[in-house]
């Protein structure tokens, strides 16, 4: 056996080990978004329920360009993992960490201007303006937590520690919800009371998390005791970071434009297509987030196969998330068709709202299905590393969905928008599964 390969087979209950955790843990969190929509939407003002809804769009966008820090440290991790080396994986941690505390404050001391170019890119309705704003304002306190939330996380997730992973999105999921009824509904606050209860459930989660490393882990105490402090700051490990976190920004960012130019159309149709949008995109991250399990399972398993150098558990990692993914997609999609009319109803209580959502529940009800391959594929990019090949294929899938969104809606309305989201999932898994087929020898030789 070569140096260096560290042989393992990948199992069915590997990836059920990591997806299931993953799964309760991200299910957790559209969830608590569909109890914000319901909460606000149960006091009738579709003004307040389009605010809140281009509010949480402003937040993706932002919160997606520092998603490079949990997946750059879940596949750091991974790989560390996989060759045996623990002491990197704490290393990737305390880099991340650093980026994220500081990006984190830069991000909060430029709310004012981050508010007005948000306001400009999606235009709020002059209904939903006011409710826009006070929502924006009290998350932006949360954002350095959530960044610091986004690297523990990523952490967790590479160790395959998913379990203290769950327990941590769980816990800020479960404070967000039981606080955004009682200062919703029982105090009042209306959209700034769905907002401070997300705030206060990324605190309370960021310090927990934090306690757990230190105490379990050795955290910053195993780092000092174990190597000099200059590899902390080692110049090759931070420049690769640096490139990952690039690639991995723009991948994000690219996404999300897609995700915002769609609220941004439904916006520019009229209030009632902005929130029937809304409620559906709920749904679709429902079952993305659901998805989202799997593709952390795949995440570690083909990143740690890349780390062993051992490229069986690779492909097994790749044919097993796929299968399982296909039957899972297949659930989702039934239980979104065939539920979706109850919960449209719980979220809503506007007549016109709900009518124009259960229009286009059956596009909705696909996504799970198209989108499967993409989760997967993800999942595989981040674990291998391949950032530069992400950026790439996701700026194509931009590109190809932007021109499909531009052709049809103009003759299709809102279903256009639809088969062009469809198209940028489709198109997306497509690059992904080709170039990981194209690199494998790269990766392995």
């Amino acid at each position: 056996m070569s140096a260096g390969i560290h042989p393992f087979e990948v199992r069915h209950r590997d990836v059920w080990a990591i997806a299931v955790p993953a799964s309760i843990a991200f299910i957790t969190e559209p969830l608590a978004g569909v109890i914000d929509t319901a909460v606000i939407g149960q006091l009738g003002d579709a003004g307040l329920l389009g605010g809140l809804a281009l509010g949480t769009v402003a937040f993706s966008v932002i919160f997606s360009l520092a998603f490079f820090l949990r997946f750059g440290t879940a596949g750091l991790t991974a790989q560390a993992v996989g060759a045996r080396d623990p002491l990197q994986g704490l290393l990737h941690m305390a880099r991340a960490m650093l980026v994220a505390v500081l990006m984190g404050v830069v991000l909060l001391a430029l709310s004012n201007p981050i508010h007005a170019g948000f306001a400009f890119a999606l235009a709020p309705p002059a209904e939903s303006a006011e409710a826009f704003s006070d929502y924006m304002f009290v998350r932006m306190v949360s954002v350095p937590f959530v960044l610091v939330n986004f690297v523990l996380l990523g952490w967790f997730y590479g160790r395959a520690d998913a379990r203290t992973g769950m327990s941590l999105q769980l816990l800020i999921n479960v404070i967000n919800v039981v606080l955004s009824i009682t200062f919703v509904q029982g105090l009042g606050w209306g959209v700034r009371g769905a907002a401070w209860g997300t705030v206060i459930g990324q605190i309370t989660a960021c310090l927990w998390g934090l306690t757990i490393v230190v105490r379990h882990y050795g955290g910053l105490r195993f780092i000092v005791d174990h190597t000099p402090a200059a590899a902390l700051f080692d110049l090759a490990a931070v420049r690769r970071m640096v490139a990952i976190s690039r690639d991995l920004i723009i991948r994000s960012l690219a996404l999300m434009t897609a995700f915002a130019h769609f609220a941004a159309q439904g916006a520019r149709v009229d209030e009632v297509a902005l929130s029937a949008n809304a409620i559906l995109m709920q749904l679709f991250a429902i079952s993305a987030f659901f998805l989202d399990g799997l593709a952390t399972a795949v995440e570690q398993l083909s990143g740690r196969a890349v780390g062993a150098r051992w490229r069986p558990a690779f492909e097994q990692a790749i044919r097993l998330g796929l299968g399982w993914g296909f039957l899972i997609a297949l659930g989702l999609s039934a239980l979104l068709m065939v539920g979706g009319w109850v919960a449209i109803d719980v979220m809503t209580t506007n007549t016109q709202v709900r009518e124009t959502a259960r229009v286009y529940l059956v596009m909705v009800a696909l996504t799970p299905l198209s989108g499967m391959p993409a989760f997967v594929y993800d999942g595989v990019m981040i674990g291998a590393m391949l950032n530069a090949t992400m950026r790439n294929g996701m700026v194509i899938s931009l590109a190809i969905y932007l021109a499909t969104a531009t052709v049809l809606m103009p003759v299709l309305g809102l279903w256009g928008l639809w088969i062009a989201l469809h198209t940028l999932l489709l198109v997306r898994a497509a690059i992904y599964a080709w170039t990981i087929e194209q690199r494998k020898a790269q990766l392995f030789g």
